[in-house]
């Protein structure tokens, strides 16, 4: 890894994790919203299904971590997973502060008009997720075959979670969310065109 790819790694991860803990300590109901969100808002819908969402993507970077010895793409899993963690933890603290279920009799993505979207399998609940399958292919990989997986899945990831971010920008209501979803879209498109990167120098390409 060069060391100019290394510190915008690090410093990217560090950015993030700075304004998510700042965040962390925003009243969520206080700041640019019309009080406590439904049960059946964006707001709420959104903290739900990310998180699920941002869960995934931690157990993914985690076996991605275990399977290959390239400092690279270890530590982008690390701060993907280290970030991602972070902020599912302060959706679920919205939701409790809000009073919210954290789970809800709706299909994942009704807040986006797309409760009906058909899943690409067992265990993609939302878009960009992988599915069952495909994480028990990742757990059975080793080096650079774990690695060029890996890079896909978590691109196709980051791609969903892109489309989700931009809807809470655009639908909900609680402005330090909004902000939040703002920083994923940013933070997550700039991490796509990393691993786009990263996936060349391994002679493939984001789509197998």
């Amino acid at each position: 890894m060069t060391p100019g790819r290394a510190g915008w790694i690090a410093g990217a991860a560090a950015a993030v994790l700075v304004a998510a803990g700042a965040i962390t300590y925003a009243v969520a109901g206080d700041d640019g919203g019309d009080g406590t969100p439904s049960a059946g808002s964006a707001d709420a819908g959104f903290a739900r299904d990310m998180a699920v969402h941002h869960q995934q993507a931690v157990e993914m970077s985690y076996l991605v971590r275990d399977r290959t010895e390239d400092e690279e793409v270890r530590r982008l899993a690390y701060d993907i997973a280290q970030t991602q963690a972070n902020q599912r933890g302060m959706m679920i603290g919205w939701l409790d502060l809000w009073g919210l279920p954290k789970v809800s009799s709706d299909p994942p993505m009704t807040w986006m008009g797309m409760g009906d979207a058909p899943s690409a399998g067992e265990g993609s609940l939302m878009p960009g997720m992988a599915t069952d399958a495909e994480l028990e292919k990742l757990a059975g990989l080793r080096g650079r075959q774990a690695e060029v997986y890996y890079l896909r899945l978590m691109t196709e990831h980051h791609e969903g979670g892109v489309h989700m971010a931009k809807g809470c920008a655009a639908r909900c209501a609680v402005g330090v969310e909004k902000r939040l979803a703002r920083g994923m879209v940013e933070s997550q498109e700039s991490e796509i065109r990393l691993m786009a990167d990263l996936l060349a120098e391994r002679g493939a390409k984001p789509e197998a």
